[in-house]
């Protein structure tokens, strides 16, 4: 008995990585899924990026609930998700010429997850140059409802594309730091590296 157990361990076994990677290409280059994710390295640590053929569907720090985000993709955009790593690659190249100092264009986003009062929020985010911050009554006003300030921080506080929609150049009245999804010691951290590569 043993020795039938030993040769079944000893079997060759081969690595399926490059299987399973081709069938996610597959089934998203022939639609069978519609949204892929990976993890992303970054220096503020792992994100997990899921895109859809439209573009940036989400970007998870990875304190967040991914199954509560995967449930909600699920249910708002759609449950045929794969894990495929080649399907991220645009987000993981802009990424790295984010943390290199070297910011390009916005890639491609889908905002299936985004309402359209958030959409408008996060619109003015991004017009706030890299380096600069704006308050919660700044960029209420910027989309168009000065007195929403509380529902502007509600907004940015569900931005499911962080980082790359920057909520993080949004701060307190006072100047301070408030409320951001990955912590505010992330948001620090964006903050001064913008404000060290805008110089």
């Amino acid at each position: 008995m043993s020795n039938i157990a030993d040769r079944i361990r000893n079997l060759p076994s081969g690595d399926h990585t490059g299987a399973a990677s081709h069938f996610a290409r597959r089934a998203i280059e022939e639609g069978s899924a519609r949204v892929a994710y990976s993890a992303v390295e970054s220096p503020i640590g792992d994100l997990t990026a899921l895109v859809t053929p439209r573009g940036l569907l989400a970007l998870a720090f990875e304190t967040d609930d991914l199954d509560r985000i995967m449930e909600t993709v699920a249910a708002k955009v759609s449950p045929r998700i794969v894990r495929a790593q080649s399907a991220t690659g645009v987000v993981r190249s802009w990424l790295d010429s984010y943390f290199d100092g070297r910011p390009q264009p916005v890639p491609g986003l889908d905002r299936s997850l985004i309402t359209p009062f958030q959409d408008r929020v996060l619109a003015a985010t991004a017009a706030i140059p890299l380096g600069e911050v704006r308050t919660y009554g700044q960029v209420a006003s910027l989309a168009g409802n000065p007195k929403a300030a509380r529902a502007t921080g509600r907004a940015l506080g569900a931005n499911p594309i962080p980082v790359v929609l920057p909520c993080h150049r949004v701060v307190a009245a006072d100047g301070s730091l408030h409320g951001y999804a990955g912590g505010l010691d992330r948001k620090r951290l964006l903050l001064d590296h913008e404000r060290a590569i805008s110089v």
